[in-house]
């Protein structure tokens, strides 16, 4: 998506020439020292948003004698939402956060956006929003680390506090993805789409391996110091073949073609509403909130099922449905697909978030539903659809391999090879088959001046 291409142009532009040892280990220094603040903010972010989600669709319904929430439960809280959201987008700084049909950003954020992203997020995504936390939590870390050198920053260059910004975005992606390595590799790949190569890639690139792998050591702390549950990233239950067959592999091609299609047709639909919503941001988020709200009651009608399914990012309905699929049957697979598939659409266009949950949860729901064709798996079906999904919505596709290899946990050694094909179909039949020439000119050309920026 032309945001993600957008964040290879800004990581190249924060890169410059690797400075001198004593400047590079100053650098170095003030990165680790990022580390530490960037993750006890993205630890009690995704503790709030945790406990949050946690009151609202669950101590609520069973307080007023529900099993489970009704199917009318998310209309007054998206209602509640898209009234919070409007506000933070037409009247704080910064409009909220980026726009998520734009995809993901390393960039800089101003401090003044903050309190914008923080409301949008916190008022948005616990109460319904169909969108993921990571968009938040980049901007999150690119300001705090801005802050966090406010007192040195008449002796810091541009390019070092833009490598700065980056790495405290980096250390936030480790902290929603469970892992040091995600935020690293994204950082990596992101830089050499931009055209960075030898010291110039180094020099973005070990501040943010350094910020992202201190941050972690934190988070994780954090964690057993607490006692506070952040919901683990890698799928548990997942009992998969020993390795794949040649049917597995046969069938991973057009599963992924298949899930493009749907990730593209999506994207396209968010597209479409973004452009509506734009002259009137605060009624449209309002309007927009109250339709994932219909979608997710309407799903809860036709299927029986918690409206929960269709609201929330999915990342919490990946686990149930990785590990017993057989509880779905294809009714309510198909039902997801199209109830969640709008409710996400519009929340790309009207809401604030990140993209990459509800994507995969498209991906893993497709997966299951064609698991019943000739020779197919669960389990095989599951790996591809879910990174066929990721790389279609990420311009990144070694990013996209580590993260489902990552989700899929005890599964992983078997089904990295179903992994690698479905994302290299996914992402070619995404990039290169239906994205639209003009769409492919313009990421070239931002990737091509992301390039220069980092030579001159």
């Amino acid at each position: 998506m032309s945001g993600a291409d957008a964040t290879a142009g800004r990581a190249a532009s924060a890169s410059g020439s690797l400075p001198t040892p004593r400047g590079f280990g100053r650098l170095l220094l003030f990165a680790a020292g990022v580390g530490v603040p960037v993750s006890l903010a993205a630890f009690a972010f995704l503790a709030v948003l945790h406990e949050l989600t946690h009151q609202v669709w669950e101590v609520l319904p069973e307080g007023l004698g529900y099993d489970s929430p009704p199917w009318w439960w998310p209309l007054p809280w998206m209602a509640l939402a898209g009234l919070l959201v409007g506000f933070a987008v037409r009247s704080l700084p910064g409009h909220g956060g980026h726009v998520p049909v734009d995809g993901l950003s390393l960039g800089i954020v101003p401090a003044s956006y903050v309190p914008g992203v923080l409301l949008a997020a916190l008022a948005g995504l616990p109460l319904g929003a169909v969108l993921g936390p990571e968009g938040p939590l980049l901007a999150i870390g690119s300001a705090l680390a801005l802050i966090l050198v406010r007192p040195w920053d008449a002796r810091l260059d541009d390019p070092t506090r833009q490598v700065l910004a980056v790495a405290g975005s980096a250390a936030a992606l480790s902290a929603i993805f469970g892992s040091p390595i995600v935020g690293a590799v994204f950082v990596v790949e992101a830089s050499a789409i931009a055209g960075l190569s030898g010291a110039r890639l180094v020099g973005v690139v070990l501040p943010s391996i350094l910020t992202s792998g201190v941050g972690a050591l934190v988070f994780t702390g954090m964690g057993v110091w607490t006692g506070l549950e952040i919901a683990p990233l890698t799928l548990p239950g997942i009992d998969g073949p020993a390795r794949p067959d040649l049917a597995d592999v046969l069938w991973t091609i057009p599963v992924a073609v298949l899930v493009a299609i749907v990730v593209r047709l999506v994207h396209r639909l968010g597209g479409a509403v973004a452009r509506a919503a734009a002259a009137h941001p605060f009624a449209a988020a309002v309007v927009g909130a109250l339709v994932v709200g219909a979608c997710a009651s309407g799903y809860a009608l036709v299927t029986g099922r918690s409206p929960m399914d269709v609201a929330l990012s999915g990342q919490d309905l990946l686990a149930p449905l990785a590990s017993d699929p057989a509880a779905w049957g294809a009714g309510a697979l198909v039902a997801l697909l199209a109830f969640k598939g709008v409710a996400y659409a519009v929340s790309l266009g009207t809401l604030r978030g990140g993209p990459i949950f509800p994507a995969v949860l498209l991906g893993a729901a497709t997966g299951v539903l064609v698991a019943e064709l000739p020779g197919y798996g669960a389990v095989p079906g599951l790996a591809a659809g879910m990174a066929a999904a990721t790389a279609a919505t990420l311009p990144f596709p070694v990013s996209s391999s580590v993260l489902i290899v990552m989700l899929l946990g005890p599964a992983a050694p078997a089904m990295a090879p179903i992994v690698l094909l479905a994302v290299v179909v996914g992402y070619v039949t995404e990039h290169f088959l239906l994205k639209p020439r003009r769409e492919r000119r313009a990421a070239a050309s931002g990737e091509a001046s992301g390039a220069d920026a980092a030579t001159a």
